[in-house]
């Protein structure tokens, strides 16, 4: 496992107290997750994914991710529906380990935007991290 300092937290994206992340991509926000979760879960290898058109509000549980050690359930950082799913994911779950950042698990068309500026920036995340 990587030490705290060891791990990525870009700038350019916001991170909730269960370790995904949230960025904004015009209207629309994409969520993955850390990559501090995917380093605590060890190799994933399934993700479950909603559906197009689900609705979710902040805080639910959208999915879950399988690894070699446990089990992870999925948590939406925003209120929203749910516009497009990663499906490269079910062939290939281990992109979650390979670049956490670069790999997104759903996009979501927000409706409260205003909840992405009570997301964790990555200051306030790494202070979480170290507890």
């Amino acid at each position: 496992m990587k030490e705290i300092e060891e791990l990525k937290l870009p700038d350019d994206i916001r991170y909730t107290d269960d370790h995904e992340w949230a960025k904004i991509t015009g209207d629309t926000v994409l969520v993955g997750v850390s990559d501090y979760a995917q380093d605590q879960m060890g190799d994933v290898v399934f993700v479950e994914l909603p559906a197009i058109g689900d609705t979710f509000a902040k805080g639910d549980e959208f999915g879950t991710l399988e690894s070699v050690k446990a089990v992870s359930e999925l948590y939406m950082p925003m209120s929203g529906e749910v516009i497009a799913v990663n499906t490269a994911l079910a062939d290939s779950p281990e992109l979650i380990n390979q670049q956490p950042y670069a790999t997104w698990i759903v996009e979501i068309k927000p409706s409260d935007p205003s909840e992405y500026g009570q997301l964790h920036d990555a200051a306030s995340y790494l202070q979480l991290l170290k507890g």
